[in-house]
C-alpha cells in the first residue's frame, strides 16, 4: 500500500464544539503550529484552523485521539486557505 493510500486512511473525522464562545473542542486535530494567549493556529484533517481571541488557554491535546480543548473568550475561527498543490515554494521546487 502507498503512503498517500495510508495518510488517507488515518484521517480522523473533523468537528468543532463551541460553547458560550469560552470553550472549544475540536477533533481531527493533527498537530498545532503555534499558540500564544490570543491565537492558536491547528493543522486538522481539514486544513489549518485558526482561533483567535484572548486569554486562550489549551486545556487538553492529544495528538493521539486528535483532540483539542481550549478555552478563553473566542472571538474567530477561520481556515487558511492553500493553494491546490501546496504553497508556492513547494511548487517551485518540485
Amino acid at each position: 500500500m502507498l503512503y498517500e493510500e495510508k495518510e488517507k486512511l488515518n484521517v480522523k473525522p473533523h468537528n468543532v464544539i463551541m460553547e458560550d464562545r469560552a470553550r472549544i473542542s475540536v477533533s481531527g486535530v493533527l498537530d498545532v503550529e503555534n499558540f500564544d494567549d490570543r491565537q492558536i493556529v491547528a493543522k486538522t484533517s481539514k486544513g489549518n484552523l485558526i482561533i483567535r481571541g484572548s486569554e486562550l488557554h489549551i486545556e487538553k491535546l492529544s495528538l493521539d485521539s486528535g483532540e483539542l480543548v481550549v478555552t478563553g473568550l473566542i472571538t474567530d475561527l477561520g481556515y487558511e486557505e492553500t493553494a491546490p498543490g501546496g504553497n508556492l515554494w513547494s511548487r517551485l521546487f518540485k
